[in-house]
């Protein structure tokens, strides 16, 4: 009696060897939210080490304004509670919700950097520098680099606004909002930890 043919091996599974069932695209932008946690926490690190070492002012009870950053920070928060309705309102089909939404993520990003820009422009007529102490230099390091990446975030949520003109978009898009909005929360969340750490610890 011949014996029986081995059985086909079965077919691969869709996604290779990774067991995740994340798109490729979420995946690796938590990849890079991991990687982008280590940076920010190594400048956050650097300012906790250097904090109280300046040798000269002005120090930053002579020149943070809480009140003003407060709104600032109240203003970057609801644009992430916007984008959630923004994605909401993409699943659902609510193609112009989803733009109004997405333009209110941009605006209020924009109205936090303006926020930004009269601080920075603020602090230099008080004589903080970013050569000028070890305040300074830490400071303007790690709130600037957190200005770039908001100022990429609405970039990025500004072209998806545009190409949904051009291409419209329907709720099976839903996974690059999706992304999108992973990468804005992301930095909302860096923003609350640096508000903390760097405007309030000194103030409570």
């Amino acid at each position: 009696m011949a014996s029986q043919a081995p059985a086909a091996p079965s077919a691969a599974p869709a996604h290779g060897w990774r067991s995740s069932k994340l798109p490729d695209i979420k995946l690796l932008m938590w990849i890079f939210l991991a990687s982008d946690i280590m940076f920010f926490g190594t400048l956050i690190g650097t300012y906790l080490i250097y904090k109280g070492r300046s040798l000269t002012g002005p120090y930053p009870l002579d020149v943070l304004d809480i009140p003003l950053t407060t709104v600032s920070t109240f203003v970057l928060l609801m644009s992430s509670f916007l984008m959630v309705i923004a994605l909401d309102a993409l699943r659902k089909n609510k193609i112009q919700q989803f733009r109004l939404w997405t333009f209110g993520v941009v605006f209020f990003g924009a109205i936090f950097l303006g926020f930004q820009i009269y601080e920075f422009n603020h602090f230099v007529d008080l004589g903080l520098t970013l050569g000028g102490n070890l305040f300074g230099s830490t400071f303007y390091v790690l709130t600037g680099t957190h200005g770039v990446h908001v100022a990429i975030g609405i970039l990025w949520l500004g072209s998806i606004l545009v190409s949904s003109y051009i291409r419209p978009w329907t709720a099976k898009d839903e996974v690059y909002l999706e992304v999108a909005g992973l990468y804005w929360h992301f930095v909302d969340l860096v923003w609350i930890v640096i508000f903390t750490l760097v405007y309030l610890v000194d103030f409570v």
